[in-house]
């Protein structure tokens, strides 16, 4: 199941880049993140980065461990999560419009890997909305964050 979502942000490319790739200092910027644990820092980029990440989920605190598997400077990272038999992709990225805003993207796909998680990807469907509502509460939180402040 892939869930896009996608917003203009009236700033840089490079400020919005700062806030996107801030995992650190995520939960300062996106509300839905209760906390962040590095695991595993690069020596340079971003690729390789490991962190446990903590959400509400269904009204209870859930953790799953993410890292960076692909990224270009400036453009986009690529995430991975593995949990309940799936297999989670996740592509942010940002667009320069040339009008001295950006459009900032997300994309998530969610891959069934084990039998159980097969036999219930029929009822992820019915997540797709909640799903894309919480990322674009995500992205809504960056550009709040960014707009803020000044570049």
């Amino acid at each position: 199941m892939i869930v896009d979502a996608q917003i203009a942000i009236i700033a840089s490319g490079a400020a919005v880049w700062n806030a996107m790739t801030d995992i650190e200092g995520a939960t300062n910027i996106i509300k839905g993140i209760l906390g962040i644990e590095i695991i595993e820092k690069p020596s340079t980029g971003l690729v390789g980065l490991r962190w446990r990440e903590t959400r509400m989920l269904f009204g209870k605190p859930a953790t799953v461990e993410k890292w960076i598997t692909d990224a270009i400077e400036g453009k986009f990272y690529t995430t991975r999560a593995e949990s309940d038999g799936y297999l989670f992709l996740a592509t942010t990225s940002i667009a320069e419009n040339g009008n001295g805003s950006v459009t900032l993207t997300t994309s998530h796909d969610s891959l069934p890997q084990t039998l159980a998680a097969r036999l219930s990807s029929p009822m992820m469907l019915l997540f797709k909305g909640v799903a894309r509502k919480a990322l674009l509460q995500d992205l809504q939180d960056i550009k709040t964050a960014v707009e803020r402040t000044p570049t």
